[in-house]
């Protein structure tokens, strides 16, 4: 893991972080632009990308850029590969949810962004707000929920990182 870096290490923290991007890009699309309003799994599915994944991620870019220590820059890319599959995994417990594979936490409900926040109609914000629930995908694309196509791009990129961590530097 101590070996050298080389252009392979900065390739790979590019296109992860991008990735990772594009990734929470989408999602805030979605939710924001879309009004797809997420359950409590799909925001613990964004927890890994927010604090692990992404930070690492991009620290180990700019110091793969710097020609920092290559021993940090291949330490900073596995810690981005192991928040990719924490996110991977809560995504394919959400998506077992969805599938009826097994059940879902029982605290699955509103978000705080699903509710008013104006104080004179909050009550019957409140009373009016059908909470998302896990057990039902917003919708499907060629087969798969937002959580399905998250444990797939959660995993690509993961392998990129993982190629960064532990491959040749060229």
């Amino acid at each position: 893991m101590n070996a050298p870096i080389g252009t392979n290490q900065i390739r790979m923290a590019m296109l992860v972080s991008l990735g990772m991007i594009a990734v929470i890009g989408t999602v805030l699309g979605f939710q924001h632009i879309g009004g797809y309003v997420p359950c409590q799994l799909c925001y613990t599915q964004r927890l890994p990308y927010y604090y692990v994944a992404m930070p690492a991620g991009f620290l180990a870019l700019v110091l793969a850029m710097a020609g920092g220590p290559a021993l940090l820059v291949r330490l900073l890319l596995l810690i981005t590969v192991l928040g990719l599959l924490t996110t991977a995994g809560i995504a394919i417990y959400h998506s077992g949810v969805e599938w009826s594979f097994w059940p879902g936490p029982e605290s699955c409900g509103a978000a705080v962004d699903a509710v008013g926040t104006d104080a004179g109609s909050l009550l019957s914000s409140l009373a009016n707000t059908k909470p998302p629930s896990c057990a039902e995908a917003a919708g499907r694309f060629l087969g798969l929920s937002f959580a399905g196509w998250n444990v797939v791009v959660a995993l690509i990129m993961a392998t990129f990182a993982w190629k960064g961590a532990f491959g040749r530097a060229e």
